[in-house]
């Protein structure tokens, strides 16, 4: 069951806006149509206004209503007539005509839940012993230390650390952070790993390990000195 807020100057019940809401299991709550309606209301899964036989002052209210931060869905109720005057401008996300049946209208107010539902925000932050990556900054730190980096050593410590445990060979590497028109030798793979360990620290070094006769690999284990060398 939903929390259905109707915002109408009609003096009725809901049955003389929309009749077939008032055959759905759903809590309806209703308002006056006005700007200062929504203050004192409980929050409310959907909203839908009566735009009957107000067009102009529904459009106004529906543009003030998302410009003030309205997150509920926003429907609108309106005749066959109406529906001409309708377009984006109006601010709507979803139109319902005041004879549409109830599977209709369920459906409509199902569909616009799920969309208006809250996404969450991708994780920028990538985290791996202490060292935290913000690929949105461009930015990582060591123990809330930032880091001086380069970009290239920013992108080579990014894709490691998106990957770990995986060994990648300096020519993967190349071509996966220099990109496929890079035609310096696989070396340069070889100087930027031992610039990022000098800047991770000896703490931290050991997160980049090196796999003998292969390449590199970005491990949460401490490793040993052997390990550490170079192939």
């Amino acid at each position: 069951m939903s929390h259905i807020l109707l915002l109408t100057n009609s003096r009725g019940s809901s049955v003389e806006v929309l009749p077939a809401l008032e055959l759905l299991n759903h809590q309806v709550h209703i308002l006056p149509a006005e700007p200062t309606a929504l203050l004192d209301a409980d929050p409310a899964d959907v909203v839908f206004l009566d735009a009957r036989k107000d067009l102009v002052g529904a459009r106004s209210l529906t543009q003030l209503l998302k410009a003030t931060g309205l997150s509920s869905p926003l429907l609108l109720i309106l005749t066959e007539g109406g529906m001409a005057a309708v377009s984006a401008a109006w601010a709507v996300d979803d139109i319902v005509l005041e004879s549409a049946g109830p599977a209709e209208i369920e459906a409509r107010i199902r569909l616009a839940i799920s969309r208006t539902a809250h996404v969450e925000e991708p994780e920028t932050e990538i985290r791996a012993a202490g060292v935290v990556i913000d690929e949105a900054s461009y930015t990582a730190r060591v123990n809330g230390e930032a880091l001086n980096l380069t970009f290239k050593e920013f992108e080579l410590l990014k894709y490691l650390a998106q990957h770990p445990g995986r060994v990648f060979t300096r020519q993967q590497l190349l071509t996966e952070v220099w990109g496929y028109d890079y035609y310096g030798g696989t070396r340069t793979v070889d100087v930027h790993v031992r610039r990022l360990r000098a800047k991770l620290g000896p703490d931290h070094e050991g997160l980049i390990g090196t796999v003998r006769n292969v390449g590199y690999r970005l491990t949460l284990t401490r490793l040993t000195e052997d390990e550490l060398s170079d192939a």
